[in-house]
């Protein structure tokens, strides 16, 4: 369970601010460089020529390392009773290797190149969101985690990167548009080494000696097994439609890749609204019915960029239905952290992010991609739309943990 934190104190609400800001970067980054790969693909075709199957590998490889990483970095960060070394070289190392792409003349090049970036990029998310949830007053712990796991990757790896990127790879080639991640990374890494502490100001009542808490205490907790369902279902949404999409409307559609840097970023602009939007409102009607409310209204958006062929519409209808990011930030984030020991934290954000990007994230675009490849990319979107309507149904039935609801039912004081 999240610790009981103080109140009214300003040095510690301006070092939430801050480091709000420093990890809203931080995870934004790890996005560009995720989402670059699938903005690229149609330049890197005369290069590598990479067929659906293929391009859901790359993306399939990158989640595989990023699962592996993500559970060892978050039971070792537990063990050791550290997060911000493990943060600092995650950060340093993602920036080098997502450099490194550019350098590949080969499929398998390529693939190597996005399996280490992988590796290092899976130990942000539960580093981050575990300094985070131990800095955040309670009234604004769900907007706080959503602000960094959503909008940053929504703004970054939504709005920027498919501007950025395809501005990058037009004017420059692609190869250019890979090598210049590395510098924002850099920069962010030098801003955690100075900035960043240890142990946040509400957290120091609640550090010291701790009990260690095995991990299979930590997956008998019922809310911990749902999360851990939900998250592959939510992986293969959110996996499958960012892989496919910009594919689907220039292969599918005919649309020109202005038009589909366009749409996509309307993408991230719904990114940004949700990502912190549910999570908030999730801090007032509870976690649950807004993981159930935003994954329903979730699931219409692949069918949108199936049956929508006017763009102006099929991008109002992604910013009103591009939904799921922002519920990232409950089953991955704070359902968990409202659920488990502190000393379990990152170990329980590892395992669940983990579990989602091997069977969601690494499996579900080889699943799609080979399925495009057979019936055509329709196929894609709906194995994302089939991946957060499960979500719908598991959801009912996890137990809230949102501190305000269970004041409301007397269940805490």
């Amino acid at each position: 369970m999240a610790p009981v934190l103080t109140r009214d104190d300003p040095a510690a609400d301006r070092y939430e601010n801050r480091l709000l800001a420093i990890l809203f970067l931080a995870f934004g980054f790890v996005f560009f460089d995720r989402q670059a790969l699938a903005f690229l693909a149609p330049y890197m075709d005369d290069d590598f020529g990479l067929s659906n199957a293929q391009l859901g590998v790359l993306s399939g490889v990158l989640a595989l390392t990023w699962a592996l990483a993500g559970m060892c970095a978050g039971g070792l960060s537990d063990r050791l009773g550290r997060r911000k070394p493990i943060l600092l070289a995650a950060v340093v190392l993602f920036s080098l290797f997502s450099s490194a792409s550019g350098l590949m003349t080969g499929f398998l090049g390529l693939l190597a190149a996005r399996a280490l970036m992988g590796a290092a990029e899976g130990a942000v998310l539960p580093m981050a969101q575990a300094l985070m949830v131990e800095a955040s007053r309670e009234s604004r712990r769900g907007l706080n985690m959503g602000l960094l796991q959503g909008s940053s990757a929504g703004l970054l790896g939504g709005i920027v990167a498919p501007v950025a990127v395809v501005w990058l790879a037009d004017t420059f080639g692609w190869r250019t548009a890979f090598y210049v991640t590395i510098v924002p990374g850099l920069v962010i890494a030098a801003v955690i080494a100075k900035y960043v502490r240890e142990h946040a100001p509400r957290a120091r009542a609640a550090a010291g000696p701790v009990a260690r808490v095995p991990v299979r205490e930590v997956l008998r907790l019922r809310n911990v097994v749902i999360c851990m369902l939900v998250a592959p279902c939510y992986l293969t949404w959110f996996v499958t439609m960012i892989t496919f999409t910009p594919r689907y409307l220039t292969d599918e559609k005919g649309w020109g890749p202005g038009t589909m840097s366009a749409v996509m970023t309307c993408l991230g602009v719904a990114w940004v609204l949700w990502g912190f939007a549910t999570p908030a409102v999730s801090d007032r009607i509870g976690r649950r019915a807004s993981l159930i409310g935003f994954t329903a209204l979730a699931a219409c958006c692949p069918l949108a960029v199936v049956h929508v062929d006017d763009p102006v519409l099929l991008g109002a209808l992604m910013i009103l239905t591009y939904t799921g990011l922002g519920c990232f930030t409950l089953f991955m984030a704070t359902i968990p952290a409202e659920t488990v020991p502190r000393a379990a934290l990152a170990t329980a954000l590892g395992v669940i992010m983990g579990v989602g990007e091997l069977a969601g994230g690494f499996l579900g675009p080889l699943v799609a991609g080979r399925a495009s490849d057979i019936w055509g990319l329709d196929a894609a979107m709906f194995i994302a739309a089939g991946g957060a309507a499960l979500v719908v149904a598991l959801s009912f039935g996890l137990r809230e943990t949102a501190p305000a609801v269970l004041r409301r039912r007397g269940e805490v004081a």
